[in-house]
């Protein structure tokens, strides 16, 4: 390719401006070339129908293995094998671990946590108060909660969460080196598979007790594929959360007549979390793709071997969808929004993470009366990783 033709090829991803993500100016069309640091190239498609259609279209693979796949950074010379990591998967593999793991994540199983959700909101919230104002609504809130809450879920103990928060944030953050990216995952891995043999030995009430005697006991999983799969769901299942807690604290906080207007009526919540999982889109990088054979995508083709990307955030603010999408309007009714992506790969901890928001911001914006910023809004540092999120957010009451 020649450095004329690259300089007209935006370098992707983009970045942020603030709570804002950057958005490529494609024009009507909103398909467009971009240039990836792994040196690749990718179609990316920014429109929501477009992505409607390419992410639940059979012509493309979420196989990161396979020849063209666009990679946005570099992968780890020795990168473990994806046993479990179902979300790299495509059928038939990817249709097994997702039956084996729906039970868990099915709406009528997750009210059943809610008792312990809020239980873990309130006893978070009087820490924060014991910590006194100014206090860090990331350390104190916005992390420990989903954290403790999917701990519980999977059966992880959290005393070791700062073990695991810490290899997370080594996996999610673009600037780690791919040797830093591949120690992380093997400690991890080596974590999951001593915690897993103790609980072959000793099962409890917990998911991974639960797989471990109904799938591994049983020959329907490995237990290498029971490791892989533990480490997908202990990082998606905090760093997702918590960083959605953070920001929406801080978008309300700017918003302080929408705030009013939910403490005014409570019932206003559910909308609220929808309006804030479309305006906020935290996995802004978008979803990858490689097309496995000759296809379009809105009338745009793409050949056998390229990459693709679904530019979530850009679809949350498109405005033939979302009408005046730049502006947070927790009334908007944003129940057509792809926070959690689209088709069979579809976030399957969604039920979790809207019980955990609804639960966390109903209850902080509550019980701390006169919640408000204790930094100028523009002095707030925001994370540089595949999960967009604040790296911490001070607060007074």
């Amino acid at each position: 390719m020649s450095d004329t033709l690259a300089t007209r090829i935006p370098a992707y991803p983009f970045g942020n401006d603030g709570l804002d993500p950057r958005l490529p100016d494609f024009g009507q069309e909103g398909v467009g070339r971009v240039q990836l640091p792994t040196g690749q190239q990718a179609w990316l498609f920014t429109r929501h129908e477009h992505l409607r259609e390419l992410l639940r279209s059979p012509d493309f693979s979420s196989d990161f293995s396979r020849p063209g796949f666009p990679l946005i950074r570099p992968l780890p010379k020795e990168m473990p094998q994806r046993e479990g990591s179902f979300i790299r998967m495509d059928p038939p593999d990817h249709t097994k671990f997702r039956r084996m793991l729906t039970p868990e994540f099915m709406i009528k199983h997750i009210r059943t946590l809610e008792p312990l959700i809020q239980q873990t909101v309130l006893e978070a919230l009087e820490s924060m108060r014991a910590a006194g104002k100014p206090a860090d609504l990331v350390e104190h809130f916005a992390l420990p909660v989903p954290s403790m809450v999917i701990c519980h879920l999977l059966g992880v103990p959290y005393t070791d969460h700062e073990f695991f928060q810490e290899r997370s944030r080594i996996l999610l953050a673009w600037a780690s080196p791919p040797e830093q990216v591949q120690t992380a995952i093997e400690e991890l891995r080596d974590y999951l598979v001593r915690l897993i043999a103790d609980k072959r030995r000793n099962p409890g009430d917990d998911m991974i007790s639960r797989l471990a005697v109904e799938r591994v006991e049983t020959g329907e999983m490995t237990e290498r594929e029971l490791v892989g799969l533990s480490v997908l769901l202990l990082i998606a299942g905090h760093e997702t959360t918590s960083n959605m807690i953070g920001l929406s604290a801080l978008v309300m906080l700017q918003h302080p007549a929408q705030l009013e207007r939910l403490r005014q009526d409570p019932a206003l919540i559910d909308d609220t979390v929808e309006e804030l999982l479309r305006y906020l889109t935290i996995v802004r990088t978008g979803l990858t793709r490689v097309a496995i054979r000759d296809t379009e995508v809105g009338g745009h083709r793409v050949a056998a071997g390229e990459g693709v990307i679904g530019l979530l955030s850009a679809a949350n603010r498109d405005e033939d969808v979302f009408p005046d999408a730049e502006r947070f309007d927790l009334t908007r009714g944003s129940h057509q929004h792809m926070a959690f992506g689209f088709g069979i790969h579809q976030c399957i901890g969604q039920p979790l993470a809207r019980a955990e928001l609804r639960i966390a911001l109903a209850e902080l914006f509550t019980r701390l009366p006169g919640l408000e910023l204790a930094v100028d809004p523009s002095s707030v540092e925001f994370r540089d990783a595949v999960v967009f999120g604040v790296r911490e957010l001070e607060v007074t009451w």
